[in-house]
């Protein structure tokens, strides 16, 4: 039953049709699944095929917008039931889409998956300048910053932010974890990222491996 819900759930997202992604989404949480579950399960690989059909050119921009809206409404019934699920405390998490993307969704299922793992967030927004990222580890005791970049032009913001963390003297206090469409393990390497998530999925374990230290 569980496994149908999520099926027509990401389906759901697929069609665009907003009525129906968040009627799956509440009989999900109806029937005890999981938040990350239902993320795993159904929207995050909805909006994954979104994505899919974008590059193939079979949607266009309409379409991936409403998609993302969608997507944004059915995380909102979410973030309302999580208070009733129990996890483990994993730490402090740090997020923001870097300076020149104004592009949230995917650092939204990120933040999602991370809280539905334990893990206390603390969402900077969208454009958030090398400056802003300094000012909020300064002044945190966060386990890991992660930075979010959908568009490639902007994806040299997140290599910025690691500088100025060295310049300020604030790189070793915190454990970076970049990801994004354009973002690649090559890239996370040559910046000095610590890590590198693919998907919200990937980011959590990441993140995990990073507080933990296992190799």
């Amino acid at each position: 039953m569980a496994e149908e819900i999520l099926i027509k759930l990401k389906e759901a997202i697929i069609e665009m049709n907003k009525t129906k992604t968040l009627n799956f989404t509440r009989s999900a949480i109806k029937d005890g699944i999981a938040m990350k579950d239902i993320l795993r399960g159904g929207l995050i690989p909805g909006i994954r095929t979104v994505g899919d059909l974008f590059n193939k050119g079979e949607y266009f921009l309409p379409e991936l917008m409403v998609s993302g809206k969608i997507m944004g409404s059915a995380l909102d019934l979410l973030n309302e039931a999580f208070g009733t699920q129990e996890t483990s405390y994993a730490g402090k998490f740090l997020i923001g889409t870097v300076k020149g993307d104004i592009h949230d969704i995917g650092k939204n299922i990120v933040i999602m998956m991370l809280k539905c793992n334990g893990w206390n967030v603390t969402d900077l927004g969208v454009d958030v300048s090398p400056d802003q990222f300094c000012a909020a580890v300064k002044d945190g005791d966060y386990n890991v910053l992660g930075m979010s970049s959908l568009l490639t032009m902007t994806i040299p913001s997140a290599a910025s932010t690691i500088k100025a963390l060295k310049n300020a003297e604030l790189r070793d206090k915190i454990k970076i974890m970049i990801g994004g469409a354009p973002v690649t393990q090559e890239y996370a390497d040559q910046i000095g990222a610590d890590a590198y998530g693919k998907d919200a999925w990937e980011a959590v374990i990441k993140a995990e491996t990073l507080v933990r230290r296992i190799p």
